[in-house]
């Protein structure tokens, strides 16, 4: 092996780690808010839990569909940033913050006049409904101001100041901690209370990256006013990765359904296992969020080398962490299995499965690599064709398990081809030079990839032995 190949440190470590490790604190910080809520409004009674928990899935639902706001972002101000254009970067930063508020304000007002029938729709029983109802409609007002946190996330990204969205993150977890703690018991406003906590919260960041992203607008002299047409391209260049982040979704909710057919104990069991797959998840996509911020500039840039060289070194760490992660599953799975249950039935379920979720860790680590670098690269189209093709190929091996009884194993079986078919889908396209389009803008050189071509690629992609 070359030294062009092996794992020797590099210059490119310290720049990679500098980005990853405050992209994971932040990422940490994020579900501070509903263990928060949850922990204080648990105390207020079985009803008022069961309320917050309709509600937070509908807006845990919402803030994940549209994390395309930060993706999108990173990627167009990176580019600008590579390539040296200062004022164009936070201009279009700016345009995706108001798409951002635009987008929040009509979720908002829909989260509001339709609260009742979104919590029933979620799960709530008619005792937990005004609780949840409640909560909903307040937490809705500041929709706005999240989305907006989304889109200045993505900027700060871009910009490659991570370390600013961590001490954002961290700052805004412990306020909205001590709010909610103040305005439920002391205050007196039970579940409302912690619903204006959470909002005051979110106006408090969404301030805080106002204020950031003014003063670099001023520096270079943007304009700070809405751009209809700039408001459009940002939402046009968004929707291939929304509709990458819906088929995700997809598949997360089939996996979900099927397993509650298998019973209570199935669901229990997949409920403890996909906790902590996303939990693991969060390392592998704080080096896929450096690997969109460092990609994007150095396209921008120009640098095709550069850009190679800095995704398979993305690719190695990505490898590395999957294997120490899945080692860390086999040796703690004993202790950590009776943390959640008592049932032997569920421990028997999840000794299994986890042993599936060690295996397939070294596998999903370099497809959540490869995705954050593409989504750097501004290769949404192909990101959203691949998905297709990807997510099929899962539903059809997760409805072919479930036909042939195979259980909880078998969906999780299912999960690992779906693993395989998205890093197959990946590589092969890393491996070519169809991604790699540089300048400010992806497009601007008359390259880039069209819908028929990228789905051409993913076809052939997938018809491959």
């Amino acid at each position: 092996m070359t030294s062009e190949h092996s794992f020797r440190p590099t210059a490119e470590d310290a720049r990679l780690l500098k980005l990853a490790l405050p992209a994971l604190g932040n990422l940490v910080a994020e579900p501070l808010f509903l263990l928060a809520d949850s922990a204080i409004v648990g105390h207020l009674g079985t009803p008022q839990l069961a309320g917050l928990a309709a509600a937070s899935a509908l807006l845990a639902t919402l803030t994940y569909l549209c994390v395309f706001l930060a993706y999108g972002t990173t990627a167009s101000v990176g580019r600008r940033i590579g390539a040296g254009d200062l004022p164009g970067a936070v201009r279009q930063g700016v345009d995706g913050m108001w798409l951002g508020v635009i987008l929040g304000v009509v979720l908002g007002l829909a989260g509001i006049v339709f609260a009742a029938p979104l919590v029933r729709l979620f799960g709530a029983s008619p005792e937990a409904v005004p609780y949840g109802v409640t909560y909903l409609r307040i937490a809705s007002i500041g929709q706005p101001a999240m989305l907006l946190v989304l889109a200045s996330t993505g900027v700060l990204r871009g910009l490659q100041d991570i370390r600013t969205t961590l001490v954002v993150a961290a700052t805004g977890a412990t306020m909205n901690v001590v709010l909610n703690l103040v305005l439920v018991y002391p205050v007196g406003m039970g579940i409302a209370g912690s619903a204006t906590g959470t909002v005051l919260t979110q106006y408090g960041m969404a301030t805080a990256y106002a204020v950031v992203v003014y003063k670099a607008a001023r520096k270079y002299e943007a304009p700070l006013r809405p751009d209809r047409e700039g408001i459009k391209q940002a939402a046009t260049a968004s929707i291939p990765l929304l509709v990458r982040t819906i088929l995700l979704r997809i598949a997360l909710l089939a996996g979900t359904i099927l397993a509650a057919r298998y019973g209570t104990e199935a669901l229990a069991a997949q409920q403890v296992a996909w906790s902590l797959w996303g939990f693991l998840g969060l390392v592998l996509d704080a080096l896929a969020i450096a690997g969109q911020a460092w990609i994007s500039q150095l396209l921008g840039a120009s640098d095709v080398t550069g850009a190679r060289r800095a995704t398979r070194r993305t690719i190695e760490w990505g490898v590395v962490v999957g294997v120490v992660l899945a080692l860390m599953v086999l040796a703690t799975r004993q202790a950590f299995i009776p943390l959640f249950t008592d049932d032997q039935t569920v421990r028997n379920l999840l000794e299994d499965v986890l042993l599936l979720e060690a295996l397939f860790l070294p596998v999903a680590a370099p497809v959540f690599v490869l995705d954050g670098i593409l989504i750097g690269a501004g290769d949404g189209r192909f990101l959203a064709w691949a998905g297709i093709a990807t997510t099929s190929a899962y539903l059809a091996a997760a409805l072919g398990s479930y036909h042939l009884d195979q259980g909880l194993l078998g969906l999780w079986w299912a999960l690992g081809v779906f693993m395989l078919a998205r890093l197959i889908a990946l590589a092969a396209r890393i491996r070519t030079d169809r991604w790699i389009v540089t300048g400010a803008e992806r497009g601007a050189s008359g390259e880039g990839t069209d819908d028929a071509t990228a789905a051409a690629e993913v076809a052939a992609v997938t018809q491959t032995p």
